[in-house]
């Protein structure tokens, strides 16, 4: 699978969503319930790259979006501006062509270019993988260099069960 990596723009949004809503409706990968509107969405977008990098993964082949990651601030006060929060969601029919890989990396080199410190993933995990979630994120960012600095137990509640939260960080 040949892809290239650009900028995301506003206009993705609708393709964006797509990527993200099946992570919402089936799994517990993220935590929120509702499937944002592709408004919301797109100012999600807006307000990131207002501040941080948002990339896309292209197909060279017919032009759609394959997966997507962006950066955020860790926490508010300025002692935390050389740490941020990533998030990055891949197209299901897209894993396991190193289109993750690839976003991760380009995002990261953004960051450390804009001197960013400390990169960090929050990340749902579970005891025994269920129908919704397995600990594939945790593996991914383990071979990208992260490596588990907090576990936050029945953190979230969703699809009537308990899952647990973790933090893992990289120092670049």
């Amino acid at each position: 699978m040949e892809f290239c990596l650009r900028p995301a723009t506003v206009a993705d949004a609708e393709e964006l969503l797509a990527i993200y809503a099946p992570y919402v409706t089936g799994t517990a990968v993220t935590f929120e319930y509702v499937v944002p509107s592709v408004s919301e969405f797109a100012e999600r977008i807006r307000h990131t790259l207002a501040s941080y990098p948002y990339i896309v993964a292209q197909s060279v082949a017919d032009g759609s979006l394959l997966g997507y990651a962006y950066a955020g601030r860790f926490k508010e006060r300025a002692a935390y501006q050389y740490a941020c929060e990533t998030s990055i969601y891949v197209r299901r029919d897209a894993r396991g062509h190193r289109v993750g890989e690839a976003l991760l990396t380009e995002l990261e080199n953004r960051l450390i270019a804009r001197g960013v410190k400390s990169i960090c993933a929050c990340i749902t995990y579970v005891q025994v993988v269920d129908p919704y979630l397995t600990n594939a994120s945790m593996a991914f960012h383990e071979r990208m260099g992260y490596r588990l600095v907090a576990h936050f137990h029945r953190s979230g509640f969703k699809f009537g069960r308990w899952y647990d939260m973790i933090w893992m960080e990289k120092l670049v």
